[in-house]
């Protein structure tokens, strides 16, 4: 869960956009992490101008500093522990901030794949549900693909920071 907003509450705007969450949460850890990549490498361009506008990359100095430092065993145990939501440092910093600035840091991670972050074997092949998703999402419309990537990316890494109670749960009002 994100301090940004309750993940009980999908962001993605439409049955077709949630089934296409639900499926994204239905991959296996490598196969989620293979979907951030191949989402950059093909659709980049698309999310990276919605992302920085909004994003403040300044929050996430752990995620787009000190991670590039780290080895490329633990670059990857620290993806998979976001992505299974465990309760980690690495895990916690990206739980702890917004969905725009979640797709930077992923961008950022997938900008430097190969590089100064571990990258996909060059014999990985992509299951046929990673392809059949990623065709999908790249016939939504931009509005559409960027509720499934919010959703996506919201839903990932750890926090225990709970929703605030409303009213008609708690039926008290707010003091002021």
């Amino acid at each position: 869960m994100t301090a940004s907003y309750d993940k009980t509450i999908s962001q993605a705007q439409s049955n077709e956009t949630q089934e296409l969450v639900d499926r994204f949460n239905a991959l296996d850890t490598d196969a989620k992490l293979a979907w951030f990549y191949f989402v950059y490498k093909k659709m980049g361009d698309s999310i990276t101008p919605a992302a920085p506008a909004a994003a403040e990359p300044e929050l996430a100095p752990l995620l787009l500093g000190d991670y590039f430092k780290l080895s490329k065993e633990q670059q990857l145990e620290i993806m998979r522990d976001i992505v299974n939501r465990k309760d980690t440092e690495y895990s916690r910093a990206y739980g702890a901030i917004k969905e725009n600035n979640q797709l930077l840091v992923w961008y950022a991670w997938a900008v430097a794949m190969g590089d100064t972050v571990v990258g996909i074997p060059a014999s990985y092949q992509p299951s046929q549900a990673v392809n059949d998703l990623l065709s999908e999402i790249e016939g939504l419309d931009f509005e559409e693909q960027m509720s499934v990537f919010r959703t996506i990316a919201g839903e990932v890494g750890y926090t225990d920071v709970k929703p605030i109670a409303t009213q008609a749960e708690t039926g008290k009002t707010s003091s002021l």
